[in-house]
Formats: structure tokens, C-alpha cells, sequence
């Protein structure tokens, strides 16, 4: 800084101030905008730091850039679901009293629960508040009069909707005219906060508007290292729920709230809590950028969003690897139960739903068992529920240890006496001992867990049959994939260029993006190199992927009917493939819980934590650069400076020492908005609203002085179906791209769908909508108008043969074309070549590219052959929605994959208990080898001696193969033993030989 201040003197400027004086306004400054940091101990004893949420949440709500978008009541949407606001969790998943608890007239303040009068004379009470059609309204129960007894009563069923607008006068306004209802009973009514008139968070509010704000909850252990040196920390983040999804993307919403390498993540979210469960009493206040008047506003949480482990922890569950391996239902069992027909059968469905209530329940009775000191029955209760709690764990192992100690101190005492002293000292210290997840006011983590789909997904379904598709192919076949993977079509796929070479190279080390074009396009490619069982798992893949990332929903249970049938597919074909994979992969049960989050939570989309490991790196910036003495501190501490400075270079508003509301000048705003760099630096990205038709010209050729035009004439519009309502000699100014209402850029060779400006259209597509390939673009500057030159193609009327997608040919075997205004380009999508039917191979070669140098290295490569006939890309995550929008359903639809499921994973259980029996063949084998014939062998009892020809170690179900008690992984000694089996156990010597075969053809690594 001293040289920076140094540079600015000796340039001229003016005004430049000391290093001290620099340091003193810097210190002023964050005292007056700064964001706190919070000391924090846990209930166990470690020490961390928090950055405050509250003010955290407080700088968007005074943030007239992010203050509009913030949305704070349920909204039942006019057009798809896409939002939080538009589900289930905001319309029933939380307690009314939760949601945002009043409306601001302007003049008076309404509120839930409390009668009031709308303009028509009606006395009505407001159950909750919610937008419909674009207008906030109120869902209330009528007060009825009874003229005989004066008396009024409620009608209790259901509630009615009123434009919030209808009403008139609230609760004091009634209290003053002395109308207020006499209520019959008003015992009957204490179910309800109506007992409490006016309703008591008037009192909280302070005269002031009260709103809810919902945060979303991410955990992670990371490496605070750049380094392969591991330094575990467990990070905390949030984002503000109440808005946008294209906000929740951006870095500058995503907020740091603690890091500790000591604290557990419960540990850490117990003083969360606290901070949280203060804003219900005492809410924080903000001025509000639309009114310019205070406000107020209470924080709840909405989800936890973080990898399976971890959300397996938050919600006091076993993990993955116990028998009940689901945290969102008691499905399981022992092993022997999960290879019975009912026991398998169950897997591939969600069972019936954990809650928080039973968790906590559950975790009672271990609590009283440990109390008498008897380890295993804590241990037989944890198994035969599948509920263990890591932080609970911690009184537990305490508890047990005390209850021995007093029973050996004291042996007079009884265990029931023991166990009343321990359960008094556990009753005065609930909050360090039990899961501060699952006391928390509207969270239930069993539940508000919602399907990850980065680790779910992509590192997980995706990544399995990646690991077994390329584990099977020759060095030629991964040629051949690699060759066709580069030769993929990625118009409307929005993906990274596709690098071939490197995801065969470290096909096992790839990550989210990457696994993403696999998805996406390795169906095309492999129709000929995999049994057909694994390549109609890529194909089912593929679909359920397709419609796991639609962004929006128009028709909910259409789409929740068709993801439940794509997810049934995929399970079903990794049955048939591996019966075992279905037991062993938590991961693949996990998928069917994904509809029930879609319904409370909207497009799982939404959820995708991806934005939050990206962040990894913000924080990781920050380890490396602390002291390594205090890093909790000294990483909430930078990060705490940063959010204050990105709200102050925002516009954002701060109230000073002395009570007023200040903001950064308006020249500080606008440097910012008017230099990108400097907005990328903070993470803020502009939200550019969409202009369709908009075009981007051509550039200006190498030595000329203006850009290229023609007449269309020239071109294929001469050729075009409606040419006469044009000027074919008028010349117009080529273009590079048009935006189209999706916000696609669309470019030549670009497929589109767009509205038909003809009164006839292809047979099996809609009549308004035309398909087909961009031939050329080009635009009229000074009338602000661009037109594509589109040829046109029909979908044929059934689904492709090999890749069951629909395609596209020319009309009649003929090209035809038609010009489409830019305003009636629709979306672009992609579509891939049928190179099966038309036979294209790789039989060109080119110089491979180093150091941006063609080297003397040659490639071969593919070059598509003239036959028109193309495959729409139905497995694309770009604009899945739209295209399937457009197509006939029943080239879209799912189509289930057995007609009789049940029957099916009998037969797949029955499979898999003669897979389990032969296993146990040889695992009895191995013990037999071991404990007799081996020493009659080698002349020693401590192990087999191994062929020559068997490699040292084999890496197998992610364990080194080697000798000892346990004995070596399964596809290790399987080698041995056949090797050693009409010696050591001539009897076992066929199971071994078909174990050994059916493991060969399904094995695969385990991280």
C-alpha cells in the first residue's frame, strides 16, 4: 500500500493521503460499514469465528440493486414453476407464522391471524399472505355474524383468496370504532394464535414493515492448501433464498459464514442457530430502498444443501454405508433382507419418509441407553435405525464412560439410579447433546436435504458407468470414442470446447463439466462398442439427465410422471447389469427421492451446489494468505472486508455512528458498472434483461472499411419458400449471430426453432413452429432488423432405431428454406449427425496443435458424409424444456423399461443371492486355504505363497490386496485359489471359476 500510495504522488495526482491517514479512514470506514466477525465456543470447547449472517442478509435488503428482486411472500405462478416461491415448501412446508407475517398498506400495517375489514364491510381473518398473478393477495377465513346472539365464529374449512388491496381497516382501526367481533367460545379458538389479538409480532416489529428472509445452508471439509497437503477445514456458506436463481449462480451471493479445522459442522451451526433464533425476537433493521423507509426482517433456513455425506451428518443419520443407508427414508435392512425379494423390490422406491421428530426421538432413547452404561445396546439401536448423530456421539461416549465410572465407584447404586443423575445432567444441557440441525424452528434436515445433483448425478450415476464403459474398451476402441467424441456437433450444447484426448487420458480423474459432456453425448458414439445392457444404460442416462436440469416446469405432474419413469430406467438397467450395484450405491436410491424435492423445492436445478464449490477457491485464497495461527479469525475476518467493500462499491446503504443512512457516491457506483473487470473481480455479473431479434454484425474484414453485405438474392433466400415478401436485391449487412427469445446466440450452422411464417408446417410438428439449420443472417442496421435464412427440416414420425431419440430429414428428400424475422427465433437446440446410418469414419488426418504450432504428430479425424439426416439431442441440458415443448409426446415421453417391474427385480434378487452365495464360497475358501492346506503348501502358517505370475498388489473396491487376518480383496486371491483350487478345495473349484467370471465383467474401482 505504501508504494501504491508512492506511484499516485509522483504521477500528480492530488490529494493523495499519508499511510497513516489512509489507515485511520480505512478503520473509520469499517467501523461505520464494516461487517462483524463473532468469537465463538462451542458446547465441546473449540474456538472459531463467524462472520455475522444477520448483516450479511441486512446488505441486500439495503442494496437498491438487489432489494427489487428480493421476493418475501409464496407466489402461485402464471407460467412454470422455477423458483423457490412457487413450491410447496413456501405454500404448506413451513408454519405461517414463519413466512413474512404482514402487508404494508402504505398508511396501516395488516397482519396474519388478527381480524380485519375489507372495503365491501366483510370482517375476514388473514391466514397468510400470497402472490397470484402478479398481485399479492390473502388467503382468509370469513367471521360470521350470528344476529340472534351477536356472537362470531370463523368458518374454519377452507380458506378463500382476496386481493390483498380489498382491505381496509385493520385491527386497531376496528378496536377504535369499537367494532371487534365477540368471538363464541373463544376457548375453541385456543388451537389458534387467535387467542393472541393483535398478533404479537406487532409488538416484535416495532411499528415497522416485518419481513422473513430464508437462507440456504451449505457445509463442506476442504483443503486450505493449493497443495496436495491435506489441511482439512469444515466451511460453512450461505445464500439468501428469497432470490433469484440467476442471483444464487453469481459468486457476489454466495457469503462465507465460518471455517474451523477443529469445529464440527454442528458445532459450528449451534452458534449459527443462535444468531438466527435472535432475529425472531429482535429483528434486524434495515432501511428499504422501494419505501426509503426502515424495515425489518426475521431469518430462517430453508435447506441444507451440501454432498450426501454431509447431509447424512446434518440430519443424524448413519451414512451410506449402514444398513439403512437412506437419510430421507428407513429404507434397508441387513444384507440377507436387501437380497429378498421384498428387501430388494424396496430399493428402487422411497420408503417411508424419516423425520425430524422420529431422529430426535430415536436419538433420546440412545442417549437414556447410554445413561446405563452398556456400549452395545447403544451401538444394536444405532444399527436397527440407521440414526447416529456425530455430535450426539460425543454425549454418548461421555455418558457411557460416567455411567461405568459410577457403577465402579459406587456398586451399591443401581443402573436405574445411575442413569436418573445422568439423565438430569443431560436435561440441563440439551443443546450440547443434542443435533443443533434438528432444533432448529422450520428446518427439518430428514427432509431439507434436497437431491445434490453434482455429487449425485454426475459424480456418482454418471461417473459409474463412465468407470464401466471405458474400463472395458481396447486402446483401439478409446480411439475410436476419442475420435467421435471430437468430431461431436457442440452448437446448443453450451459446454466447454470438448477436449477428447484428456477425458480418455484421465478418463477416472474427471470432474462436474467434463461428466457433463459424456452425459450429453456419449450415447451418439457408443452404439457399437458396448453390450447393448450398457448402452441402454447411456441412453437412460442420458434421458433422466435431459430432464433432471429443466430449468422450469410448465406441467408438474407430467414431469414428475416422466422423471419417475427415466429415473425407473436407469435403476432398472443397473440392476440388470449388477444386482449388487442397487444394494451397495446408496446413491442410485437417493434418485428417487429427487421428485418429492422437486415438489417442495422447484427444478433440482435450483439446488445444485456447484456455485458453492466454486467458492472453495475464494476461501482457499484466504487460508494461504493467514497467519496459520488463528485461521478461522483471520479467513472471517478478510472475507468479512471484502463483503463490506463489494457492498459499498454496490450502492449499498449503511447507517453511520450518528443515525443517518449513508451511501457511496453516485461516481463510485458508476466507476464500477462502467468497468467489468472490476465487477468480475467481486463476482457481481450484470443481469443483462433479454432482447430477442438483437443481432451482432459481422466484423469489418482485414483491410476494408466497412462491413460485408448482399442482397439476399444471392443467397439461399432467393430459394425460400416466402422470398416474394421480401426485397431480393435490397442489400443487407451480414451478421454474426441473432439472440433468440431463450437468449441463445444464434449463428450459422446453428439448429433453431422458430415460428413459422408459413401457413402450413411439417406433419408431425406443430403447425406454428418450424425446425431447421441457420443458413445465414443478416440484418438491416438502420431499421433494427435481422432475419435468418433457415433450412428447413421435418421430424420424422418415429423414434431413431438405435438411439430411441426423434429425427430430423429434409422435406421431401429436397432442400427447402425459409426466411424467419429475428424476433421469431424461439431457442436453438442441438441435434447430432446420424453417422451409424450414414457410415462416417475417421479417414482424414490433420497435425495435432502444441504451443498453438502444428507439430509433425498427425491425427485422424472424422469428417461427416453429405447424408441429411440428423438426430435432435435429446439428452442435452441446454434448453431441455424447450425442445421437448415443441416435439410430439410420444417421441419424448419415457417409455418404461419393463412392463412388470416386481416381477423383474425378483428374478434380479434371486441373481443377486447366488452372486452373495458364491461369494461366501469363497470367502470360505480362502479361510479353508488359510487355516489347512496352507501350511501343508509352503511349509508356514502365516500365508499363501502367490504365483509368480499374480502381481504383488492389486487395487480393488479402493483396498490394496495383500496378506493378514482380514485376507486380500476378492479379485486378488480369486487368482490364487484358482490357481491353488483342486489342492486346496476341489469342491469349490466351479463357484470360484464362475465368481471369477461374472466379477471380471462387472468389477469395478471403488474412491
Amino acid at each position: 500500500m505504501r508504494l501504491f500510495l508512492y506511484v499516485l504522488r509522483e504521477s500528480g495526482v492530488k490529494g493523495v493521503p499519508s499511510f497513516d491517514g489512509f489507515r485511520k479512514m480505512q478503520a473509520e470506514l469499517r467501523a461505520q460499514s464494516g461487517v462483524p466477525t463473532i468469537p465463538c465456543k462451542s458446547a465441546l470447547g473449540n474456538v472459531f469465528w463467524m462472520v455475522d449472517p444477520r448483516t450479511l442478509l441486512a446488505q441486500d435488503w439495503s442494496n437498491p440493486l438487489i432489494r427489487p428482486h428480493i421476493h418475501v411472500y409464496p407466489e402461485i405462478p402464471n407460467g412454470p414453476i422455477s423458483e423457490v416461491w412457487h413450491t410447496k415448501k413456501w405454500h404448506s412446508g413451513l408454519d405461517t407464522s414463519m413466512l413474512s407475517p404482514m402487508y404494508d398498506a402504505k398508511d396501516r400495517h395488516f397482519y396474519i391471524q388478527e381480524v380485519a375489514r375489507t372495503t365491501s364491510g366483510e370482517l375476514v381473518v388473514p391466514a397468510r399472505w400470497i402472490v397470484y398473478h402478479g398481485a399479492l393477495h390473502a388467503d382468509i377465513h370469513r367471521v360470521v355474524k350470528d344476529n340472534e346472539t351477536g356472537l362470531s365464529s370463523l368458518t374454519l374449512g377452507a380458506t378463500e383468496m382476496i386481493p390483498a388491496s380489498s382491505l381496509a381497516a385493520n385491527y386497531f382501526d376496528l378496536e377504535a370504532e369499537g367494532a371487534l367481533p365477540h368471538w363464541v367460545g373463544m376457548l375453541t379458538l385456543c388451537w389458534s394464535p387467535l387467542c393472541a389479538m393483535p398478533n404479537p409480532l406487532r409488538e416484535v416489529a416495532g411499528g415497522e414493515p416485518l419481513y422473513s428472509s430464508f437462507i440456504n445452508h451449505f457445509v463442506d471439509d476442504v483443503s486450505g492448501n493449493h497443495s496436495k497437503s491435506w489441511n482439512k477445514h469444515i466451511n460453512t456458506y450461505m445464500t439468501h433464498a428469497n432470490l433469484p436463481r440467476k442471483f444464487l449462480q453469481q459468486e457476489a451471493h454466495i457469503h462465507f459464514v465460518s471455517t474451523s479445522p477443529h469445529a464440527t459442522t454442528a458445532e459450528q451451526f449451534a452458534d449459527f442457530k443462535k444468531v438466527l433464533i435472535s432475529t425472531h425476537s429482535k429483528p434486524v433493521r434495515v432501511v428499504d430502498p422501494l419505501s426509503g423507509q426502515a424495515a425489518r426482517f426475521r431469518v430462517f433456513v430453508h435447506a441444507e444443501q451440501s454432498d450426501n455425506p454431509m447431509q447424512s451428518e446434518v440430519s443424524g443419520h448413519i451414512g451410506g454405508n449402514g444398513n439403512f443407508f437412506c437419510r430421507k427414508c428407513e429404507v434397508g435392512g441387513t444384507t440377507a433382507h436387501k437380497a429378498t425379494n421384498d428387501g430388494f423390490h424396496a430399493l428402487f422406491e422411497p420408503g417411508d419418509p424419516r423425520t425430524k421428530a422420529k431422529t430426535l426421538e430415536a436419538l433420546q432413547d440412545q442417549v437414556q441407553t447410554a445413561c446405563l452404561g452398556v456400549e452395545k445396546h447403544v451401538r444394536k439401536k444405532q444399527t436397527d435405525t440407521g440414526v447416529k448423530d456425530p455430535y450426539t456421539e460425543h454425549a454418548i461416549t461421555d455418558l457411557l464412560k460416567r455411567a461405568r465410572t459410577q457403577k465402579a465407584d459406587h456398586p451399591e447404586r443401581t443402573s436405574k439410579e445411575i442413569q436418573r443423575d445422568l439423565l438430569e445432567w443431560v436435561d440441563k444441557h440439551v443443546d450440547a447433546v443434542y443435533n443443533p440441525f434438528l432444533t432448529m424452528p422450520g428446518l427439518d434436515p430428514t427432509q431439507d436435504t434436497p437431491v445434490e445433483i453434482l455429487h449425485t448425478v454426475l459424480l456418482g450415476v454418471i461417473k459409474y458407468a463412465w468407470h464401466w464403459t471405458h474400463t472395458s474398451w481396447s486402446p483401439a476402441q478409446k480411439t475410436t470414442y476419442m475420435q467421435r467424441l471430437q468430431a461431436t456437433s457442440t452448437n446448443g450444447l453450451s459446454i466447454h470446447a470438448i477436449r477428447a484426448s484428456y477425458i480418455i487420458q484421465y478418463a477416472n480423474s474427471l470432474i462436474g463439466r467434463q461428466l457433463k459432456t459424456v452425459a450429453q453425448t456419449t450415447a451418439f458414439h457408443v452404439h457399437d462398442m458396448l453390450p447393448p445392457e450398457k448402452f441402454q444404460l447411456w441412453l437412460a442416462i442420458g434421458e433422466m439427465t435431459s430432464l433432471i436440469w429443466f430449468p422450469e416446469i410448465q406441467d408438474q405432474e407430467t414431469y414428475k410422471n416422466d422423471l419417475t419413469t427415466a429415473i425407473a430406467n436407469v435403476l432398472d438397467v443397473f440392476a440388470e447389469i449388477d444386482p449388487s450395484k442397487i444394494v451397495d450405491k446408496v446413491k442410485l436410491h437417493i434418485l428417487t427421492h429427487g421428485i418429492e424435492d422437486i415438489s417442495r423445492f422447484g427444478p433440482l436445478i435450483d439446488m445444485c451446489t456447484e456455485g458453492f464449490e466454486s467458492f472453495n477457491g475464494v476461501f482457499r485464497n484466504c487460508s494461504i494468505h493467514s497467519n496459520h495461527l488463528a485461521p478461522s479469525r483471520d479467513i472471517a475476518q478478510q472475507l468479512a472486508d471484502q463483503e463490506a467493500h463489494k457492498h459499498r462499491l454496490l450502492g449499498g446503504i449503511w447507517c453511520t455512528a450518528g443515525g443517518n443512512w449513508v451511501r457511496a457516491g453516485v461516481r463510485v457506483c458508476d466507476f464500477l458498472h462502467q468497468h467489468q473487470p472490476l465487477r468480475r473481480l467481486i463476482g457481481w455479473s450484470v443481469v443483462q434483461p433479454s432482447v430477442p431479434g438483437s443481432f451482432q454484425l459481422a466484423a469489418i474484414p482485414v483491410g476494408k472499411k466497412s462491413r460485408p453485405t448482399v442482397s439476399l438474392g444471392m443467397t439461399r433466400a432467393c430459394a425460400a419458400l416466402n422470398a416474394n415478401k421480401y426485397d431480393m436485391d435490397l442489400a443487407w449487412t451480414v451478421c454474426r449471430s441473432v439472440e433468440s427469445r431463450a437468449q441463445d446466440q444464434c449463428r450459422r450452422g446453428s439448429w433453431i426453432c422458430a415460428q413459422s411464417p408459413l401457413n402450413v408446417g411439417p406433419p408431425c410438428c406443430p403447425l406454428s413452429h418450424v425446425l431447421g439449420r441457420i443458413d445465414g443472417v443478416f440484418a438491416l442496421p438502420e431499421h433494427n432488423k435481422a432475419v435468418a435464412v433457415i433450412e428447413m427440416f421435418e421430424v420424422a414420425a418415429s423414434r431413431h432405431t438405435i438411439m430411441q431419440m426423434p429425427w430430423l430429414v429434409r422435406r421431401q428428400g429436397e432442400p427447402s428454406f425459409v426466411i424467419v424475422e429475428g424476433l421469431d427465433i424461439l431457442f436453438s437446440f442441438n441435434v447430432q449427425h446420424d453417422c451409424a446410418f450414414a457410415g462416417c469414419a475417421a479417414t482424414e488426418e490433420r497435425a495435432i496443435q502444441q504451443e498453438r504450432t502444428e507439430s509433425n504428430v498427425c491425427e485422424k479425424f472424422i469428417t461427416h458424409k453429405d447424408v441429411a439426416r440428423f438426430i435432435i439431442n435429446t439428452h442435452t441440458l441446454h434448453n431441455p424444456h424447450l425442445i421437448r415443448s415443441v416435439l410430439p409426446r410420444d417421441l419424448v415421453a419415457p417409455v418404461p423399461r419393463f412392463e412388470d417391474r416386481r416381477m423383474q427385480h425378483d428374478k434380479l434378487a434371486a441373481s443377486l443371492r447366488t452372486w452373495q452365495q458364491q461369494k461366501q464360497a469363497v470367502a470360505s475358501a480362502w479361510k479353508a486355504a488359510k487355516g489347512a492346506t496352507l501350511a501343508e503348501m509352503t511349509g508356514s502358517a502365516a500365508q499363501i505363497a502367490r504365483p509368480t505370475s499374480v502381481p504383488a498388489q492389486s487395487t480393488v473396491g479402493g483396498s490394496m490386496a495383500g496378506t493378514g487376518d482380514s485376507g486380500p480383496p476378492e479379485s486378488a486371491m480369486l487368482v490364487d485359489l484358482e490357481h491353488h483350487a483342486n489342492v486346496l478345495a476341489p469342491s469349490a473349484a466351479p463357484q470360484l471359476a464362475a465368481h471369477k467370471r461374472r466379477r471380471l465383467d462387472t468389477d469395478e474401482t471403488r474412491t
